[in-house]
Parts: structure tokens; sequence; C-alpha cells
């Protein structure tokens, strides 16, 4: 007979799938997350539909955030997908959450469902490298559910705020509304505008395990940001492909990046690739103020002084540089390699990229870019 998931293994499911809601934009931040635990102490924990009612009233605090939650608890605990629409009625778990009836005290055993969450959790922080071709699948469906992954600029206009600085102007004009009273002091803050995102992919030959994942991963950031992100693939040539992540579909999307990329597992120059991209694109406009990312292993076998010539070039027009090395998820990684040494003296912000978890720190650091 299985043993029995312990209440701190029912804590680390919970807290797994708060993390899922928070990359798919929920502020499922601690507090409302001790509040769906406190919540299921007073339910029946071994019904999903509990389960689901008691998350959707603690952890959703506006209306936009209903269908990201049903999209993210069909995926975390039935590894269905759920439509975008907002849903009547909760996702049918094929098996209760059993190892959730041990956080509020009762007897239970193994059930498929919370292992198909732990698996879940699991796969966020393996590297996609050691993936076989169904976890794979999995990592990339949960790629698919990231839905803030943008950036934001301060704008000079302002706009009504509950809070902030004082607006004399339309305290003025509520004064005079009321024959000279003082009865409210109005406020304005600035607005924020979308900030362009550059990513750069390495689709050469080292970084074949990495590159689908990075490129699923620019797609989310292209279907949440249209008009102010650019994708590039860079190997032996440099290859624009936003028009071709445009499409809404995950898999027709990188069919389509597939066919247009010429170079796919070839070699690796990224100097001249970044040249290349600075002077067509970048120096005109597009890095200007923009965060660019470079997805890469920083291996060049082209000449090491002209990337960092190309970096330094690149760290004047962009707002942030950020450099995703899938190798730096390893234990003991160092950046020795000639490219990353080059190249490191230029970077804001150095991150992994190997796993889900990489993926969704990596989204974060675009944002709060």
């Amino acid at each position: 007979m299985a043993e029995p998931e312990s209440p701190r293994d029912v804590v680390g499911t919970l807290t797994g799938f708060a993390r899922t809601l928070r990359a798919a934009g929920v502020n499922a931040d601690p507090e409302r997350l001790q509040a769906m635990i406190g919540a299921l102490d007073r339910l029946d924990v071994t019904d999903a539909r509990d389960v689901y009612w008691a998350g959707r009233l603690t952890l959703c605090a506006d209306p936009a955030d209903l269908p990201r939650y049903d999209r993210c608890f069909a995926a975390y605990f039935t590894g269905e997908s759920a439509s975008v629409r907002r849903m009547a009625r909760p996702p049918v778990v094929a098996a209760r959450p059993v190892a959730m009836a041990e956080a509020a005290g009762q007897e239970a055993r193994g059930d498929p469902s919370v292992a198909a969450a732990s698996t879940a959790e699991v796969l966020r922080r393996r590297d996609v490298a050691r993936l076989s071709a169904e976890e794979r699948d999995e990592v990339h469906r949960l790629i698919a559910l990231l839905d803030d992954v943008s950036a934001r600029r301060r704008s000079r206009r302002f706009t009504p705020a509950h809070r902030g600085r004082l607006d004399p102007g339309r305290t003025v004009r509520s004064i005079l509304r009321r024959g000279g009273e003082i009865s409210q002091l109005h406020h304005r803050a600035h607005r924020t505008r979308p900030r362009r995102v550059v990513l750069l992919v390495d689709v050469s030959g080292s970084m074949s395990p990495y590159a689908d994942v990075l490129l699923r991963f620019a797609h989310a950031a292209v279907r949440c940001a249209p008009r102010s992100t650019e994708v590039f693939t860079v190997g032996t040539r440099l290859t624009r492909v936003t028009r071709e992540l445009r499409q809404r579909e995950p898999d027709a999307a990188m069919g389509a990046v597939s066919s247009a990329i010429p170079d796919w597992s070839g070699g690796t120059r990224l100097g001249e690739e970044l040249k290349e991209f600075l002077d067509r694109f970048g120096q005109r406009g597009m890095a200007r103020g923009a965060v660019v990312v470079l997805a890469s292993d920083g291996w060049e076998r082209g000449d090491a002084t002209l990337l960092a010539a190309q970096m330094a070039r690149l760290r004047r027009l962009a707002h942030r540089v950020v450099w995703a090395n899938p190798h730096k998820g390893r234990p003991g990684y160092e950046p020795l390699t000639a490219g990353m040494a080059a190249a490191l003296p230029y970077v804001d912000d150095f991150v992994a990229g190997h796993s889900l978890a990489a993926l969704e720190e990596l989204a974060g650091v675009i944002g709060d870019a």
C-alpha cells in the first residue's frame, strides 16, 4: 500500500501551483496562498470542486485572472489544456487530489493527480536537454501558458491615480465646481507604454537541445506584445522570424520558423551576426531604448574582439542587455569561452535558460527592466 503524502509535500504542491499562476500573470502571492490553505482546512479537500473553488476565490483578485486560473488549474492538476474563455464549471480532475487531505489531517493514500502535479513541479527545474519526448511536450505546453513576457516604460503623459503626485489642474477645477470648498485632493501618475523587446536566439549546433524551447519562449513574448516584440535567429546568418511567430498556435509558429531558418544547427558567428543586426535594424531604432535578450551558449567561432566591440555598441543603444546561457544552470559553470568572456562586461543581467523555471525567471527579468 502506498505511503500517504506528508503535509510538507502538500504545501510544496500548492506552492508550485501558486508559482505557476504567478508566471501566468495572476498575483498569487504568499498571503493569498495561505488563505487558500486555510480555506481547504474547512472544506472537503478530497473533492476536486472544493479545491478548485478554494483556489479561485482566494488566489484570483481580478476578472482577468479567471481564465488564466482555469488554464493553469487544468494544466497543473489534470495535464489537460483549458479554453482561454472563462469556464462555467471547474475542470474535471481524473482522480481526487488525495494528498491535500493530509493537510487537513485526514488519512489518504497516493493519488495519480498529485503525482502529476509533483511531476509538473519537477519538470519546471529539469534541464530541457535531458527530457524525454513526452516531458518536452509537457514543458512546451507550460511555456504556452506564459502570458506576461513583456516590458513597460514610463510615459511623459499622466493619468488619474488614487495616490502619487498632486494633480493641481484637476484639484483646482474640483474646488471651483464646489464654490471654493476643498473637499478632495486629486492625484496623478505617469502612464506606462510597452517597451520594445528584441530576442536574438542562437540556433547553432551547440544550442540545438535548447533552441526549440527558447523559440517557444519567444513565441510567448510575441503573443503577449506583438507590436513591441522582435525576434531574430543567429548562427551563420541573421534571420528575422517575428512574422512567423505571430501565428497563434505554437506548433504552427514553430513549423513556420523552421522553414524560415536556413542555418539551423550550423556554426556560430555571433560577432558578425550582431554587427549585421545593429547595422540593419538596431542603429536605426529597433535597439534604442529596448530590452535586448541574447540567448546563446557563447561559443564564438569568429573573432571574439568583434563580438566585444558589437556588444559595447549594443550596450550604448539598448535600455538593458540580457544574456541567457543554458549552461549557466549547471553546477560549477564558469563563463570561460571566448565569446562569453568578451560579452559579459556589457551585459546587465546574466541568467540561465535551461529549464522552465529559468525561462520564468527570464520573463521576470524582462518585466522588471
